[in-house]
């Protein structure tokens, strides 16, 4: 997942003592790599719906 303009893609993290910003091409590259794998295995919108629907009716 790269960001419409790249030079301007930032990670933000919150840490106990305050947010770390993260730029660095190697640092960004970790997290794309991270968000793509995420994307892979999520269930698309429907679905989740559909499932947090399901989990709702069963409480």
């Amino acid at each position: 997942m790269v960001g419409s303009v790249p030079q301007l893609d930032t990670v933000l993290l919150d840490q106990s003592h305050g947010p770390a910003l993260l730029d660095a091409e190697a640092q960004l590259s970790k997290y794309r790599n991270i968000l793509g794998r995420l994307d892979l295995v999520a269930l698309k919108p429907s679905d989740s719906r559909d499932f947090i629907r399901e989990i709702a009716q069963s409480l």
